[in-house]
């Protein structure tokens, strides 16, 4: 086996990326009953507040209130960044998916986010945008956000050398490509560095 121990330090917002509402399942499928009410009876019956909650992401937290991304979030991560690698050469890492559900592991199951002295956890709210076959539908998006300089610490461990050179890799690419919700607008952004527990 073979491991490295890692400091992530975002150098730009995370947003998070867990449903406020741990029932958006039912919600949603109750909301588009037959006999549901409109939406803006809905809204009213409920309040405004915690319809934006219902709507929002979120962070977990444990038992000490300490925000944190669960393990597998970094596997995905390492996934996504995998795939991009593989557009621009095939050979990058065959099957990866395959290879980093079973090669590739990550603790501690609950990676702890640490705030700056003095960070304060915010929201980002920003409208999506699809292109649908009934034309242009945009919507609200709302995220509980840790701010630039959080850390949290993770130990990566792999089967072979090689794909622990990958993992590096894909690490460094963490400074172009972030990590969480709205990745693509630069937030979750990341530098890392090499650190002996």
């Amino acid at each position: 086996m073979f491991s490295l121990t890692a400091r992530i330090t975002f150098t730009e917002e995370l947003l998070a990326t867990q449903p406020a509402d741990p029932n958006i399942h039912e919600t949603y499928i109750a909301s588009n009953a037959p006999d549901a009410k409109s939406k803006e009876e809905e809204i009213a019956a409920m309040g405004i507040d915690k319809v934006i909650e219902m709507a929002s992401t979120i962070f977990p937290r444990n038992k000490l209130d300490i925000p944190f991304m669960w393990d597998y979030q970094w596997k995905g991560y390492f996934k996504s960044v995998a795939s991009a690698f593989n557009r621009e050469n095939k050979k990058h890492l065959p099957a990866f998916k395959k290879v980093i559900d079973t090669t590739v592991f990550v603790n501690p199951r609950q990676c702890l986010l640490i705030l700056p002295k003095n960070g304060k956890m915010g929201t980002c709210q920003r409208p999506l945008r699809a292109q649908t076959a009934q034309g242009e539908r945009i919507a609200l998006a709302r995220s509980e956000t840790v701010p630039i300089d959080t850390t949290t610490l993770i130990e990566i461990v792999t089967l072979s050398e090689n794909t622990l050179k990958l993992v590096r890799q894909w690490l460094d690419y963490g400074i172009y490509h972030g990590h969480g919700q709205w990745r693509n607008s630069g937030k979750g952004r990341f530098e890392w560095k090499e650190v002996v527990v």
